[in-house]
C-alpha cells in the first residue's frame, strides 16, 4: 500500500503588499499565511479551523494556485506544482477542485445549471455536448436534485440546493482532492446536516479526500480525521480528531473548545480564558503571536517563535509550554 501523501504543503507563505498605487513601494506587508506545513493522505478528511482572518481561506486558495505563493512549495502525489504555468495547471485543476462558501455568489446567475456544472469539463477536456449533458444529469441526481433542473437558473433554487449544484460542479472532472471552504456556514442548521452527510457519502463513492475549512468546531470534529488549528497565518496545533477535544495541548485550542456553547442549559460553561482582540497581521507580535492573549505566556514566548513539533503520536503543537514533552520533533513533510 502506497503511504505517500496525496498533498504536501511545505512552509507555505503568502504576504500581500500594502501600497498607495501600482508603482508605489509597499508600505508594509499583510502576513496572511506565514509558514504552514502539513500533509493530506489519500482518502482523508483534513480539517482547518480558526477565527475569522486567520488565513484559512487564503491557504485554500494557495493550494488551488488561485493565488501565487510568496514562498514555500506544494506537491500533489509527489509532483511539485508550485511554479507551473497557467496552461500546465490545467491538468492539475482536474485533480484538485473547490466548493465555495457562498452558494449565492459562487454560481453565475446568467448561466443555466447545465452550463455551470459542466464548466470545468469544458475548460479542461474536449467532451461532446451530449456527453457533457449526460454527465451533468447524472451528477445532479447524485447530489439529490433532478435531471429536469439542468435548464433552470440559480435564482430558482434555495441556498441548500445551490450548494448541491456547486458540489456537482466540483465533481464534474472527477477530482481526487476537494477544498471545501466553509461549505455549510451560509446554510440553515437543518440543511447543514444534509449537506455534510451528502459530502460524506460522496467521499466514499468517488474516493475523495477533503480539506474542510471551517470556524465551526462541532462540524469539523464530526467529519474530519485530523484537525489543524490556525492563528494569524500559522498552525498552532495539529491532531487526530479523536484527540482534538479530549487532549488539547495549545492554550488557544483549549480556548476555542471552551467557547463552544453547551447544548444543556443546566451545564454552566467555563469562563472564556482569552482577552483582547486578534493582533493585526500587518504587524504581528514578536515571538509567539498568541502571547498577548495567553494567560500562560512567559518571557520566552515574547521573544522566540515556537516550532511545530510532535508531542504525541501524530499530535503536533507550536507552544513553548509543550516543548520537551513527549516525542522529539519529527517532520510533517518529507
Amino acid at each position: 500500500m502506497d503511504e505517500s501523501p496525496l498533498l504536501a504543503v511545505h512552509n507555505v507563505v503568502k504576504h500581500f503588499p500594502l501600497g498607495d498605487g501600482l508603482f508605489a513601494r509597499p508600505r508594509g506587508w499583510v502576513r496572511a499565511v506565514d509558514g504552514v506545513s502539513f500533509t493530506v493522505k489519500r482518502g482523508e478528511n483534513f480539517g482547518l479551523v480558526g477565527e475569522s482572518g486567520c488565513g484559512k481561506t487564503t491557504l485554500g486558495q494557495l493550494i488551488l494556485r488561485l493565488l501565487d505563493l510568496t514562498g514555500g512549495r506544494l506537491k500533489f502525489k509527489g509532483q511539485d506544482y508550485t511554479r507551473l504555468s497557467r496552461s500546465e495547471m490545467q491538468f492539475m485543476r482536474q485533480r484538485i477542485q473547490i466548493i465555495f462558501q457562498d452558494p449565492y455568489a459562487s454560481l453565475d446567475p446568467r448561466m443555466k445549471v447545465d452550463s455551470i456544472i459542466t464548466e470545468p469539463l469544458r475548460a479542461t477536456q474536449h467532451v461532446p455536448r451530449v456527453k457533457r449533458r449526460e454527465a451533468a444529469a447524472e451528477l445532479l441526481e447524485r447530489v439529490g436534485l433532478q435531471a429536469i433542473d439542468l435548464d433552470r437558473y440559480p435564482h430558482e433554487f434555495s441556498g441548500g440546493q445551490r450548494q448541491r449544484i456547486g458540489i456537482a460542479r466540483a465533481l464534474c472532472v472527477r477530482p481526487e482532492l476537494i477544498v471545501a471552504d466553509e461549505p455549510v456556514s451560509a446554510l440553515d442548521v437543518s440543511i447543514q446536516a444534509q449537506v455534510i452527510n451528502l459530502m460524506a457519502d460522496l467521499k466514499e463513492d468517488f474516493k475523495l479526500s477533503y480539506i474542510f475549512i471551517s470556524h465551526d468546531l462541532s462540524v469539523v470534529e464530526h467529519i474530519c480525521d485530523r484537525i489543524a488549528v490556525m492563528y494569524l497565518g500559522r498552525i498552532f496545533e495539529l491532531a487526530p480528531a479523536e484527540q482534538f477535544s479530549v487532549t488539547p495541548r495549545h492554550p488557544y485550542t483549549k480556548a476555542l473548545l471552551m467557547a463552544v456553547p453547551q447544548p444543556d442549559p443546566h451545564v454552566r460553561g467555563n469562563p472564556f480564558p482569552m482577552e483582547g482582540d486578534v493582533p493585526s497581521p500587518i504587524d504581528p507580535p514578536q515571538g509567539c503571536t498568541f502571547h498577548p492573549r495567553c494567560q500562560y505566556a512567559f518571557d520566552r514566548c515574547k521573544m522566540e517563535r515556537p516550532p511545530l513539533v510532535a508531542v504525541d503520536q501524530n499530535h503536533y503543537v507550536s507552544c513553548w509550554l509543550n516543548q520537551g514533552r513527549g516525542l522529539k520533533g519529527e517532520p510533517l513533510c518529507e
